[in-house]
Formats: structure tokens, sequence, C-alpha cells
């Protein structure tokens, strides 16, 4: 069930970075090994892993796991950008170059 929640939780986190201005963090298991991860995270978000495991409060001891920040930064459209091109009926064209 944890599992069905952490998956859920971040494609829902990943549609909500999708709206304008939209940054959204996520502090989460690091379960890279997840196909959730590479649908979601992988190439769509800032990941920066935490050395050593987390503790919280006066808890005698850390997660048994690793974790991750995952940070949603809003859409830029990153995969492109702008190239002008003048030799095009010596008319300056504007077009879309995948980098």
């Amino acid at each position: 069930m944890a599992i069905k929640k952490l998956v859920f939780g971040q494609k829902k986190c990943y549609e909500e970075s999708l709206k304008p201005n939209t940054t959204v963090v996520l502090l989460i298991p690091a379960r890279t090994d997840r196909i959730s991860f590479h649908e979601y995270i992988c190439g769509k978000a800032e990941v920066r892993f935490i050395k050593g495991r987390l503790k919280f409060g006066n808890s005698k001891n850390p997660a048994p796991f690793p974790s991750m920040v995952v940070v949603f930064k809003p859409q830029q459209n990153p995969q492109f950008k702008s190239v002008t091109d003048t030799n095009v009926g010596g008319k300056k064209n504007d077009f879309k170059e995948v980098v």
C-alpha cells in the first residue's frame, strides 16, 4: 500500500509542476530502481541525494533507506532553443532546434 501511495505522490507532484510558475519539492526514499522514478522524476526534475540516513526528532534509529530531495522547477521547455535562419528567401525565420 505504501508503494502505491508513493507512486501516486510522484505522479501528482510531476503533474502539478506542469502548471505555470509552480515549483514542487519532495523528500522521498531514493528508490531509483522503481519504474515511477524513471516515468516521473528522471530527466524531469533536479535530484539531490542525501548523504547518510535521515533521523527525525529524538528517534534512536535512522531511516532504513537512503533519501533524496526531488525538485520540479517551472517548465521552460529546456529541450528546445530558438534558432534564427536568414538564408531562407532573404527573410529572418525563427525555427526550433532540438538540443
